[in-house]
């Protein structure tokens, strides 16, 4: 195990000019996970298993991957995957400026249901024909890089656009994790869970992202529990306690600096609040939980 976990970033100049959207071959992918399969990206990841069987892990949450299966994960999130039972498919990244830079809603990409930021990973088997029209949309976008420079971002943008408005109406019929809809949530809400994911290390209370939000902790707890089912000081501790586990399982940084990075008084509060909401000590965690 490692204290730092692997992290890729966009290659946004790989064709020349920039682009911020591929399709790269997973067989074509592996020679950089020789090390260790555990990584972190710094862009959105749809993979589509085309060959072999095998486990596929984003965020603690595991799944086994067969040939049909589409795995969605977000920036940020720690993945892991069975590169030798997994033989092959296609991973579709992109960046969210693709997309925000083009569309009247910079949000667009936060409101599918698979990338919604209040969910967590997830994974889909779509059923024939929309099986087959993806892979067809897929190879469409491979073939157009291919003639960048020539076309432009515009159809790119487009092929892209089309395989996502697809994945969110089969996702929203047939995905396999619970996902809040945008209709249920306030703007509000979007903004909470904006500036909890960039600020949830630093800032524990909900008075904090009140104030962001120009509204009372109380009116704050109150639409928050009613959106997501728990209230706002629970939502923080729930992302506390995920990157607590995440860093456990994937790294080897001790407990007191764990504490540290999780802006924690002290280490035996972070241990207490830690065992209070998994029933086990941050070591006892780590050692049931090794990858």
């Amino acid at each position: 195990m490692k204290s730092v976990i692997p992290r890729y970033t966009f290659y946004k100049n790989k064709y020349g000019n920039e682009l911020l959207v591929d399709v790269v071959e997973l067989k074509s992918i592996k020679k950089y996970l020789r090390k260790s399969s555990v990584h972190t990206l710094t862009y959105y990841d749809i993979t589509f298993i085309t060959e072999g069987r095998g486990s596929f892990s984003i965020d603690n949450q595991f799944y086994e991957a067969c040939p049909g299966d589409i795995v969605f994960s977000k920036p940020g999130e720690i993945r892991n995957w069975d590169k030798e039972g997994i033989v092959n498919g296609y991973a579709l990244i992109f960046e969210e400026e693709f997309l925000s830079a083009f569309f009247k809603d910079d949000q667009f990409v936060r409101h599918l249901a698979f990338f919604d930021p209040g969910s967590t990973a997830a994974k889909i088997h779509p059923v024939e024909p929309l099986s087959t029209r993806l892979l067809q949309q897929i190879s469409n976008i491979k073939e157009e890089i291919g003639l960048y420079g020539q076309h432009g971002d515009h159809i790119l943008r487009a092929q892209l656009y089309e395989i996502l408005v697809l994945l969110d109406r089969v996702y929203k019929e047939r995905g396999e994790m619970q996902v809040f809809s945008k209709e249920k949530r306030s703007s509000h809400i979007n903004n909470f869970i904006h500036w909890v994911d960039k600020s949830f290390k630093n800032h524990h209370s909900v008075g904090y992202y009140a104030d962001k939000l120009c509204i009372t902790p109380n009116y704050l707890n109150e639409i928050v529990t009613a959106s997501m089912q728990v209230n706002a000081k629970q939502y923080i501790r729930n992302k506390l306690m995920g990157e607590a586990k995440r860093m456990l399982t994937y790294t080897d940084l001790p407990v007191s600096e764990i504490a540290v990075i999780l802006n924690y008084e002290t280490v035996s509060y972070f241990v207490r609040s830690f065992r209070l909401y998994t029933g086990q000590t941050p070591l006892a965690y780590r050692e049931t939980h090794k990858p």
